[in-house]
């Protein structure tokens, strides 16, 4: 069953928002059907869908094994209606890579793990005001292994305060100068923005990569690209051409912009960035939104057809009635045809 509410958005007609209706199921078992469903949508082999969905409902968190209720017991920054849960698709490569992110809501999720080396730099160990929030992602390129990420969020912090963590962790890095150059540059530009993220992806403890999030408030295109642009691996031209088939060619970026800068061992700049742009405030429906994915997909040399079956099969309802399914687009102009990532949100808890 679902649950139909109306939303109201500023600039754009009255929409109806479907939630689902997972009120007595486990966030486990919510969340690995969605995953088991995303799996079809992409063609994934039956043996492989199966194996993944287990292993999916292996890796969350405590928290998944309690029931949903009406609204959320512990609400979470991911989502707006505060769901704890999102899921991803990145379609460059010959095959996508299937995403699932999760608050870990002060549960211990993998123990032993890289990141554990610069997780006290985040607590009031090391004199920060409060626990940083703890996210995780699963990140599958089947058959290929699984790839975890980490996420520190520092979105409760002071400014001062999140800068101090985060130039600690890419000093215990050595990745101090990276940082510097990169912070610099961006400090140069006009405009307000905040870090709100630190994060890495642990490949084998060796090879890891380091993100640092911007959230970019009422940011325009042009300063969007300028701050992508600090990056050494960054085809600026191609990141313009892609910002504005997501945007119908306005020069707004919408709410909240997000521009993620990655660092890499014995490079003293950022490498890559990837930009965020929240297709909920820059489309009036989740249709909409798909069309104009679905548009850069295809310029970017990938059949968006597994998209759209993938778009339609988490919505609740029609997508052409619905808005903020499809809620981030992301891309990465660093040389790898068709890295553009798509981000739905499940509308679960009542946002009145």
């Amino acid at each position: 069953m679902i649950v139909i509410m109306t939303v109201r958005i500023a600039g754009f007609p009255e929409l109806t928002r479907e939630n689902y209706q997972a009120e007595g199921l486990s966030f486990g078992a919510f969340l690995g059907g969605l995953w088991a469903v995303a799996c079809g949508a992409l063609e994934v082999p039956y043996s492989q869908t199966l194996r993944s969905t287990r292993m999916v409902r292996s890796l969350l968190p405590a928290w998944s094994e309690e029931p949903i209720g009406l609204a959320p017991v512990q609400r979470s920054y991911v989502a707006d209606d505060g769901f704890p849960a999102e899921l991803s698709v990145n379609w460059s490569g010959r095959r996508p890579e299937l995403r699932m992110l999760f608050d870990s809501l002060g549960h211990r999720v993998f123990p032993d793990e890289p990141a554990d080396a610069l997780a006290t730099l985040f607590t009031p160990e090391t004199g920060r005001s409060s626990p940083a929030p703890v996210w995780h992602a699963i990140a599958w390129r089947p058959p290929a292994r699984v790839v975890h990420k980490t996420y520190f969020g520092l979105y409760e912090w002071p400014e001062a305060e999140r800068l101090a963590a985060v130039g600690e962790a890419m000093a215990r890095l050595d990745l101090t100068a990276a940082w510097d150059d990169a912070r610099t540059r961006v400090e140069a530009f006009d405009g307000r923005r905040e870090v709100e993220f630190f994060a890495v992806d642990l490949l084998d403890g060796r090879d890891a990569r380091v993100k640092i999030y911007y959230r970019n408030h009422d940011a325009d295109l042009a300063e969007v690209a300028r701050v992508a642009a600090v990056a050494r691996n960054h085809n600026a031209a191609a990141a313009t051409a892609a910002y504005r088939a997501l945007t119908g060619e306005r020069a707004a970026a919408g709410q909240a912009a997000l521009t993620c800068l990655a660092f890499r061992s014995g490079v003293a700049s950022a490498v890559e960035s990837t930009t965020y742009l929240r297709l909920s405030t820059l489309t009036a429906t989740d249709q909409e939104a798909v069309d104009r994915t679905s548009a850069l997909l295809s310029s970017e040399g990938v059949d968006p057809g597994r998209f759209r079956a993938l778009s339609a099969a988490v919505a609740p309802r029609s997508l052409a009635h619905s808005t903020g399914v499809l809620e981030l687009v992301s891309f990465r102009a660093a040389g790898r045809p068709g890295d553009v990532t798509t981000y739905f949100r499940f509308p679960v808890f009542d946002l009145s």
